[in-house]
């Protein structure tokens, strides 16, 4: 196997960045029908305060035969945000997703492309594989960070215990306007759905102990009320690794299996 640091000039980020990759190039099961298939990509999104790295096992990846792409998303949501140099899901959904095709000739097509996140990484892979249907085949999202139903409307000098106003104004702009925003994956879905577009496969997961939970249910409602096919889990558990562990290892299985 090989783990690489690569360092790269972003243009939506002005500035240059680094990602993670982990590629099993030399410990794939030769017998197995996963080792004859063509590689394929899982791009890995970090949460809120976290950084780029893998939290998937990797024997996982030698199994199914799959790189993992993590990419530094700093504390942006994973959104382009309305300052120059914040175009973090361009950069994701974009500008990565060609380098990674351009230079190591892996996620060519929806198939061959997914997307996982957790907490704001969650939020993230959600929102950017519906920002970009033709490029991520299938998302899962493990406690999403589906804040936009929170912050709506939030107002100048206040805050919730994690941001102030500052913050999530620069990430998501207007938040007077946040439910017709393209930053709210609800209203990506809308237009994807009136358009009869593609829409990638969808797994989420959320723990009942979890601070997160009722906006997850709210989500997964929300895609039902509009006949959008997916998958949706609770169990036992909390906004932690053990949980998020558990995920990991049950998605990972049922998008690459």
């Amino acid at each position: 196997m090989a783990y690489f640091t690569v360092k790269l000039f972003s243009e939506a980020l002005q500035r240059n960045t680094c990602f993670e990759m982990f590629i099993p190039n030399d410990r794939a099961q030769t017998n197995s029908d996963f080792s004859k298939r063509k590689m394929k990509a899982l791009f890995l999104l970090h949460g809120y305060t976290g950084s780029a790295g893998n939290w998937v096992p990797e024997y996982l990846a030698e199994k199914y035969n799959f790189a993992i792409i993590m990419p530094n998303g700093e504390n942006s949501f994973w959104l382009d945000g309305i300052s120059t140099g914040h175009k973090f899901c361009t950069f994701v959904g974009e500008e990565l997703v060609n380098y990674i095709r351009k230079t190591f000739g892996l996620a060519e097509t929806p198939d061959e492309t997914y997307i996982m996140g957790l907490s704001m990484g969650g939020f993230g892979a959600l929102h950017t594989a519906f920002a970009y249907p033709e490029t991520f085949g299938k998302t899962s999202a493990l406690s999403s960070a589906l804040i936009m139903y929170e912050i709506e409307g939030m107002k100048p000098g206040s805050e919730n215990g994690v941001a102030n106003y500052a913050y999530y104004h620069e990430c998501f702009g207007d938040l007077d306007k946040l439910g017709e925003s393209d930053n709210n994956p609800e209203k990506l879905i809308k237009k994807l759905k009136e358009q009869e577009a593609n829409i990638p496969e969808i797994f989420m997961s959320c723990g009942t102990e979890d601070f997160l939970l009722e906006n997850n249910r709210r989500f997964h409602n929300f895609l039902n009320e509009n006949g959008i096919e997916h998958r949706y889990f609770e169990s036992k558990g909390g906004h932690d690794m053990t949980f998020w562990n558990e995920y990991a290892i049950k998605f990972t299985e049922l998008m690459f299996k």
